[in-house]
């Protein structure tokens, strides 16, 4: 049997000729999402590394995939779309190749165990796509065979290549391609899997709702803290403006304020009754005297 074998092509040229091919899928209106790996790390990320990671211990893949990572570095792979179950990719290589992989969904069973194992560990979306959790969710993750990552049986896939081998360097590169990709968007392992992420946070939530405990007074700021925290005065409570009394033009005075004018009324001393205007007192004193010369004259 004889196989016509296309040359060699060298890296620096099959870069060259995936950028061309970009641009010319680009020039005629098709969208293209080429990976690229910037310096030797494919993945840089939690999510990234533990995809490269899986694939890598399984001795199914362990001839073809040093060839896969050298195209990936190299950006031959133009074209990469993950969707759910599934993977398309163009490759450059010495001509363009079409590779196409289907990846199983978790089974039910195990997505709901692996969901209660890691109750509790994560607290939100944005620590689970950050791939901030314990190091005991982390390993319940990349579990084999039972975590979230797709062993060699749940995993098909075909290329358009002229190569006989089970996994030829072309779907090996795709494959990293993934990894690579999933340090930009994590979420789509999860739709590549089928399964919904915030799942893995409900165990976690039903828990805090069943014995959730109120804020304590400590945890609580007051109406000064807010004003010191967000840089405002507030506004008084309903109680204060009711128990305010009424300036003039028609301003209102707090209720301290009325209380000071009170106490110092009080600390005023009162002051003596007036006795009347100067020509009342001469009135009263004329009708005084004529009373005594009238008694004066009855006696003599």
């Amino acid at each position: 049997m004889h196989y016509d074998w296309k040359p060699y092509v060298p890296a620096a040229e099959r870069r060259r000729k995936a950028a061309r091919a970009a641009a010319k899928f680009r020039k005629r209106g098709d969208t293209v999402s080429p990976v690229i790996v910037d310096g030797q790390a494919i993945a840089r990320t939690f999510w990234g590394k533990a995809w490269c990671d899986n694939l890598e211990r399984y001795s199914d893949y362990s001839n073809r995939l040093p060839r896969g990572r050298t195209y990936v570095r190299n950006g031959s792979v133009i074209d990469l779309k993950i969707t759910p179950g599934e993977v398309t990719a163009l490759v450059s290589g010495s001509s363009i190749y079409t590779v196409r992989a289907q990846i199983k969904t978790v089974p039910a069973v195990r997505w709901k165990t692996l969901c209660s194992d890691c109750a509790g560990g994560i607290d939100s979306l944005v620590e689970l796509l950050q791939g901030r959790f314990s190091k005991g969710v982390m390993e319940r993750m990349c579990r084999q065979e039972s975590g979230l990552f797709p062993s060699p049986k749940e995993i098909t896939f075909t290329c358009s290549c002229p190569d006989w081998a089970a996994m030829c360097k072309h779907v090996a590169a795709v494959f990293y391609g993934i990894g690579a990709r999933l340090d930009q968007s994590p979420e789509l392992l999860f739709s590549l899997r089928k399964v919904d992420p915030t799942a893995l946070l409900a165990d976690a939530g039903r828990e805090l709702s069943s014995g959730a405990k109120r804020p304590g007074s400590g945890r609580v700021l007051s109406d000064a803290g807010l004003a010191e925290m967000f840089g405002i005065e507030l506004a008084e409570t309903a109680g204060e403006l009711a128990a305010t009394e009424p300036r003039k033009g028609g301003r209102r005075a707090s209720r301290a304020t009325t209380k000071a004018k009170a106490a110092g009324r009080e600390r005023t001393p009162p002051r003596r009754k007036s006795a009347g205007k100067p020509e009342h007192r001469a009135a009263v004193n004329r009708t005084r005297a004529r009373g005594r010369r009238s008694s004066r004259q009855r006696r003599a």
